[in-house]
């Protein structure tokens, strides 16, 4: 006689299933129930403010810089807990590019004006 058909067996007592009956239990999450990395706070933040001092407000950049060094600083302390490094460094490096921006502009701006107080007025 053949088992096809037939009903599976019941899982033995104490396998887990908290009492109520009827299976087995659910496993368990993965990380151990601790949930994943989460986001660091300031990271948004800083990828906004060095796309910002890219883009129309130079002097964001070096804000963008100093936030984004401090959180890189945070999420190197505690590794497993933040996840989103990559944009924190990116909106870093938005803030370095947006501060040579403004150095350059500055250099260009002080050397235009040197240049117009050195040049003989045609009046």
């Amino acid at each position: 006689m053949s088992d096809y058909g037939s009903t599976p067996p019941p899982p033995p007592p104490g396998s887990g299933d908290g009492g109520y009956g009827g299976g087995y239990a659910a496993p368990p999450p993965v990380g151990g129930g601790m949930g994943g990395p989460v986001d660091h706070p300031k990271g948004m933040t800083v990828l906004i403010l060095g796309i910002l001092g890219i883009v129309c407000c130079s002097p964001l950049g070096i804000v963008a810089f100093v936030m984004g060094n401090t959180a890189l600083k945070e999420i190197d302390a505690q590794p497993g807990r933040y996840g989103n490094r990559q944009i924190v460094q990116i909106g870093r490096i938005l803030g370095i590019v947006s501060m040579v921006l403004l150095v350059l502009s500055l250099i260009w701006f002080l050397f235009l004006g040197g240049m117009a107080v050195l040049s003989p007025s045609s009046s």
